[in-house]
């Protein structure tokens, strides 16, 4: 059926998630950063921030992912050549699209983590105080454990996006599973084979996730009522 490609798939499929989860990890610290700093009382801290997520959120991801692999290669190669280096860098396509999709969701997450940190009232934090904990205690033991049951909706349509957007970097040649599977349908003439089947793959990496962070949310759910009018 697969013409001897299966296993070519599957190793993308693995590059692939490996892909999403790194590239996550990487924009839950710059969403985590960027909500801090849109939430700081000094104002220049802010505007960064805010000029941060504006003008990610305004830019299409792919002309993104272009401009970082390329403008970031051409950029690099130009610094290095001042500093006396004559060989030609390449920037790693994974590395490339890592960093690219991290930057770009680190952007959304900020919206969505300063959200759920206003939504906390502000006596939480006030009452810990009074009871004597320090500002990072406050933080940890209080804030921090209602922001995450609060944000947990919001990242996960972040995580479902940009799980599907991991198909974008192949366009700079990594061989993730939706790049492998566009040279095998082009070897063997059965593109509707092997896109199915990546679209297939994409489906039961999404479900997987949705069925766990929903039992996430009920975890940070115990203990919580809710009212209904």
């Amino acid at each position: 059926m697969f013409n001897g490609y299966g296993a070519s798939i599957l190793e993308g499929a693995w590059l692939t998630l490996l892909l999403a989860v790194t590239s996550m990890a990487l924009a839950i610290v710059l969403g985590l950063l960027g909500a801090a700093f849109r939430l700081s009382p000094l104002r220049w801290l802010a505007l960064l921030a805010e000029g941060y997520a504006t003008v990610v959120r305004g830019i299409p991801d792919l002309v993104l992912i272009l401009l970082v692999f390329y403008g970031g290669q051409d950029l690099v190669n130009r610094c290095a050549e001042l500093l006396g280096y004559q060989h030609y860098i390449d920037i790693n396509p994974l590395l490339a699209g890592i960093g690219t999709l991290g930057f770009i969701f680190g952007a959304y997450l900020s919206e969505t983590f300063r959200g759920a940190f206003i939504a906390i009232p502000q006596g939480q934090g006030e009452a810990g105080a009074a009871y004597g904990m320090s500002g990072v205690q406050v933080f940890v033991r209080i804030l921090v454990p209602q922001m995450i049951r609060l944000a947990i909706p919001g990242f996960t349509n972040n995580w479902l996006v940009l799980t599907k957007a991991t198909a974008l970097i192949s366009v700079v040649g990594l061989q993730d599973m939706m790049f492998r599977a566009k040279s095998a349908a082009d070897a063997t003439h059965q593109p509707f084979t092997f896109f199915l089947t990546v679209a297939g793959l994409y489906l039961l990496l999404t479900s997987v996730s949705l069925v766990a962070l929903r039992a996430l949310a009920q975890r940070y759910s115990v203990g919580i009522k809710t009212v209904t009018l």
